[in-house]
């Protein structure tokens, strides 16, 4: 389980008193749009300006009689409001205050991520930066292939999290859509111009058409777009993890004073941050299989998606929200150990110079299958033997006909692995 969670801003913003908050806005916009069209007093009004209000306890009282959320808050603001109260909700259906609502809701966490995202993208930037140049071994399926360098990862997570930025900013668009329609969502009893001044007056845009409920989709996005995220904050984090371990130790969590990473073993440094953050994401993609089971609803709608949403929206938003927190402290106070990531580059014997060989062997003049065989040959030999690949290259004749010392001397010089750092940052907006 997560420590208390301290966002408050986030919590905020799913606490069941903002929630009825943003109803009670919902519907007195609603009835300065019904007045300004005539239809009902403007004085009352008025009244229900003045007087709307409510009170969580009371509701939760009256709900647990009526079993109807909305029926209990509407009851309750009644009770403050009085006689004219029966303007209150005139033509509307549930819907239209619990769906508008939760897309209030829904835009205002979106807002609080992307400036967490943000955050984190212009953090990683500055680590990039930092380490730009600093070379560290490069891996593919867990063993070294040719060293690159510890920014230009950092640069893909940079780029990484700008995509993010841009598909949350597709999903904040797409839920941001209000819904004052009526049962059907026909507009029976309504007019459409009600539904075009509430969502004007509470930031959002009307949806073109709807059922008595907002199409699904929209909040699917959102929490596919979370569980994206979500995926990209692990793929970072299981990076570190990986680094962090005692045999690469490339790199470590900050680690406090006082902090303790194990109770039977006080040597222990952990990378605790970076596994939280990663088996938090596997609770967003779950809830993003359940918001794609909340699409199709029977005809106009059915009540199977509410329950899921009260869990998975909240959850969904806080929880990201929590590990940007987490991951961004990380990256902020990363130990990175330059001297372990020349040390591992150094591991193999030269071996990480196989395919420059190589290219400098087809370069004079020899065919690749040849210069395959004599690299690989001597690769293996220096692995089996544990010594030096440069010195074995050195020694073979075959080689040696085509290649001149000064030759092997360039072969085996690492600056061809950051030659083109700058070219690639400059891509990446990382200048």
């Amino acid at each position: 389980m997560i420590e208390r969670y301290t966002l408050p801003e986030m919590g905020r913003i799913w606490s069941q008193d903002n929630k009825l908050q943003n109803w009670l806005k919902i519907e007195i916009a609603a009835c300065e749009a019904q007045a300004r069209l005539g239809n009902i007093p403007a004085e009352a009004v008025e009244i229900i300006k003045e007087r709307a209000a409510f009170n969580v306890e009371r509701i939760e009282q009256i709900e647990a009689e009526v079993h109807h959320d909305v029926i209990a808050f509407l009851t309750n603001v009644a009770e403050y409001v009085g006689e004219p109260s029966k303007y209150i909700h005139l033509g509307m259906t549930s819907s239209d205050i619990l769906d508008t609502g939760l897309a209030m809701q829904m835009r205002d966490a979106a807002d609080i991520i992307t400036d967490k995202l943000q955050r984190l993208r212009q953090i990683v930037a500055q680590q990039a930066a930092k380490y730009k140049y600093t070379l560290n071994m490069g891996r593919s399926h867990g063993v070294h292939g040719e060293p690159s360098t510890f920014g230009l990862k950092m640069a893909l997570w940079y780029t990484d999290l700008e995509r993010d930025l841009i598909r949350w900013s597709q999903a904040r668009d797409h839920i941001a859509y209000g819904a004052v329609s009526g049962a059907m969502g026909n507009f029976a009893h309504l007019d459409p111009r009600v539904e075009e001044s509430v969502c004007q007056d509470v930031g959002l845009k009307p949806c073109p058409v709807s059922t008595q409920v907002i199409q699904r989709d929209r909040h699917a996005q959102f929490l596919t777009t979370i569980a994206v995220i979500g995926a990209s904050l692990e793929k970072i984090a299981t990076e570190i993890r990986n680094l962090q371990r005692t045999e690469i130790l490339e790199v470590e969590e900050p680690f406090r004073k006082g902090q303790k990473g194990s109770s039977a073993m006080p040597h222990k440094r952990n990378p605790m941050m970076s596994e939280r953050v990663a088996g938090l994401s596997r609770v967003l993609r779950g809830n993003a299989v359940a918001a794609l089971e909340n699409v199709a609803l029977w005809h106009e709608r059915d009540l199977t998606h509410s329950s899921v949403e009260r869990v998975i929206i909240p959850d969904s938003c806080i929880i990201l929200d929590y590990m940007l927190e987490k991951l961004t402290g990380v990256i902020q106070g990363l130990v990175v150990y330059e001297d372990n990531m020349t040390r591992n580059i150094n591991l193999t014997g030269g071996l990480i110079f196989s395919q420059e060989l190589m290219l400098h062997l087809i370069d004079k003049g020899m065919l690749r299958e040849t210069a395959y065989r004599l690299v690989q040959d001597n690769a293996m030999k220096s692995w089996s033997e544990r010594c030096s690949f440069k010195q074995l290259v050195s020694d073979d004749p075959e080689i040696m006909k085509v290649l001149s010392p000064e030759d092997v001397e360039a072969v085996f010089d690492m600056s061809i692995y950051y030659k083109n750092v700058d070219y690639i940052f400059q891509r990446c907006g990382l200048e």
